[in-house]
C-alpha cells in the first residue's frame, strides 16, 4: 500500500529571528516568526508525512499555544513525528519540497537542506528534493514579508496494516 501526503506552511518574516530551512540557518536580515523556531520547511514536511500516514497534523502533536514548544527545534519535532510514522510501518519513498520566498536566494543552500532532511528522516539524499520559487513581487511573499513551504511525500507500507 502507498499513500501520498501534502504539507504546507506559511510564516511571516521578522527582524531578530533566524531564517531556518530544515534546520539549516541561512544568512538573512529577517527570519520566520513562530511559536517554535519557525522552520517553515520542517513544518510542511511534518504535515506531509503525518497526513499520508493518517496520524494527524503538526498542531495536534505540537500545539502552538503550548509553552512546551516555545522556541522548539523544528528538526527535533520532525524526527519525533517521523518516529511515530515509522512505528506504524511506513517508509519514505520520496519527498519533494518547494520553498517560496522573494529573498534570500536559496540555490547555494539546497544541498545542505536536502542533506539535513535526509539525515533527519534516515533516508538516502536521492529520495529528497528541494526547489525554490519567488513570489514574483506579488502579495506578502513577493513583498518579502513571508515565506511559504510545500512538501509532498510518498509513503510505502513496510507491512500490511489492519483497518484502523
Amino acid at each position: 500500500m502507498m499513500r501520498i501526503g501534502l504539507g504546507r506552511d506559511l510564516h511571516k518574516l521578522a527582524e531578530g529571528r533566524r531564517f531556518l530551512l530544515a534546520g539549516v540557518e541561512i544568512p538573512f536580515t529577517k527570519g520566520e516568526a513562530g511559536h517554535s523556531d519557525g522552520d517553515v520547511l520542517a513544518h510542511a514536511v511534518i504535515d506531509a508525512f503525518l497526513g499520508a500516514a493518517a496520524l494527524g497534523d503538526i498542531g495536534e502533536f505540537f500545539p502552538p499555544d503550548d509553552p512546551a514548544w516555545k522556541d522548539a527545534d523544528s528538526m527535533e519535532l520532525l524526527r519525533q513525528s517521523w518516529e511515530k510514522v515509522k512505528a506504524k510501518g511506513w517508509r519514505l519513498v520520496n519527498l519533494d519540497c518547494c520553498i517560496i520566498c522573494e529573498k534570500p536566494k536559496l540555490l547555494p543552500y539546497r544541498e545542505k537542506i536536502r542533506a539535513s532532511l535526509a539525515a533527519a528522516l534516515d533516508t538516502d539524499i536521492g529520495a529528497v528534493f528541494v526547489k525554490a520559487k519567488t513570489g514574483e513581487g506579488l502579495g506578502s511573499i513577493g513583498e518579502g514579508n513571508a515565506v511559504e513551504a510545500e512538501a509532498i511525500c510518498l509513503l510505502d507500507a513496510q507491512r500490511m496494516h489492519p483497518k484502523q
